[in-house]
């Protein structure tokens, strides 16, 4: 019988046997990098770096991802579970602080066996899921006990926002139940001797351009509904890519003023468990560079 995916909340129910879903992929793992990354949360990079395994394919593909040509399937290289996890290892060996799977949610179910042989074959550092917050409950419970540290995004609490954007007006309610099974698995943040973060949630909110106040909604949501017990990032990365020039808002930054805005809000609200970026995080030079179509 044909394997219909249902794995993220879009239920595309193709055979990814056969065919690809709308993430871009087959069930074949299908990676675009994998390497120390080095501007993740300072908590989760440190000194040594993230041990970053970027995915092809995704599941959201937002107008105005800054990782575009993975996320529409154009660049990447196949690779066995047998491979993956000696990337895995061999990262581990450089000395990162964690593996830190990026938009790895479309091969859920490929991963979960790898995960799993590669803590067997001894693995030890923390596990990072780098993900959109598009997800699906049962899907999200096939990680439990595999997954140390959870980062989702947490795009729009607009539907119409989440519709025009990334095609996806039912994210705000996807993200709040993935969300909470990631709370449930991690409920609170734990720390090593030296700030690095070994369990829990870590939730990334990047202010677009002309929307800072769906911004100060989404941290008064995340803030009401959960407290202290999950970081969130406040992001001013947001950079305009060659795909939305001509698009009244997103073919510009974000502005101090509007950054300023919702940074204060957090604050005025209790936001104490949060991170912020400086104005040069806004830039090209943070966008690593892939793999092409033949592995390297």
């Amino acid at each position: 019988m044909p394997q219909k995916c249902a794995l993220c909340p879009r239920r595309c129910l193709v055979d990814r046997d056969r065919h690809t879903g709308y993430c871009g992929e087959s069930r074949t793992l299908r990676i675009a990098r994998a390497a120390p990354h080095y501007w993740e949360e300072p908590a989760i990079s440190g000194s040594c770096g993230s041990g970053t395994v970027f995915f092809s394919g995704c599941s959201l593909r937002c107008v105005f991802c800054q990782n575009h040509e993975i996320a529409v399937s154009h660049i990447g290289r196949d690779v066995t579970p047998a491979e993956l996890v000696g990337i895995m290892l061999s990262l581990q060996s450089k000395g990162v602080h964690n593996i830190n799977l990026v938009t790895p949610s479309h091969f859920t179910a490929e991963l979960v066996p790898v995960l799993r042989t590669a803590r067997e074959s001894g693995l030890r550092i923390p596990v990072v899921w780098n993900s959109g917050g598009y997800e699906s409950v049962s899907a999200l419970k096939m990680l439990k006990g595999l997954v140390d540290i959870f980062l989702p995004d947490f795009k729009y609490l607009s539907p119409q926002t989440a519709a025009a954007y990334s095609n996806a007006p039912d994210y705000p309610e996807a993200a709040k139940a993935a969300l909470a099974e990631m709370v449930r698995q991690q409920p609170e943040q734990i720390f090593d001797e030296n700030g690095m973060l070994l369990r829990g949630v870590q939730v990334r909110h990047l202010v677009l351009p002309g929307h800072a106040q769906e911004s100060r909604q989404v941290l008064w949501y995340l803030h009401k509904t959960y407290g202290d017990a999950i970081g969130v990032s406040i992001m001013n990365q947001y950079t305009p890519m060659p795909q939305v020039q001509g698009d009244p808002l997103l073919s510009r930054r974000v502005t101090a003023h509007e950054y300023a805005s919702v940074v204060r809000y957090a604050e005025q609200i209790g936001l104490t468990h949060a991170l912020i970026q400086e104005g040069e995080a806004a830039s090209e030079s943070f966008i690593p560079e892939f793999y092409g179509s033949a592995p390297e």
